[in-house]
């Protein structure tokens, strides 16, 4: 169990490094700019597509959409600015 969710990390961290990087980058496209604000906007908001008041899955919602989403937007990037944002992140 840990050691899944240890890896879970690795992944988000990494695809949030590489997000960053690619938000960052000269000719980064409007949509991912607004796809990220939405991710962001999701995880701080008081609003989930489930309510955290459900014992377990409340929290699960958040844990994988978070991830998907982040997955999604860097799976749609260009490829210049997606090599360009996978060497910064040192992928």
């Amino acid at each position: 169990m840990w050691k899944r969710l240890t890896l879970l990390w690795t992944v988000v961290r990494g695809d949030a490094r590489q997000l960053w990087f690619a938000l960052r980058h000269p000719a980064a496209p409007g949509w991912l700019k607004l796809g990220a604000l939405g991710i962001a906007l999701y995880l701080i908001s008081p609003i989930d597509l489930l309510p955290d008041a459900l014992p377990f899955i409340g929290v699960v919602d958040d844990i994988v959409l978070v991830p998907l989403a982040m997955r999604w937007l860097l799976s749609r990037l260009p490829p210049g600015i997606a090599q360009a944002s996978r060497q910064r992140a040192g992928r």
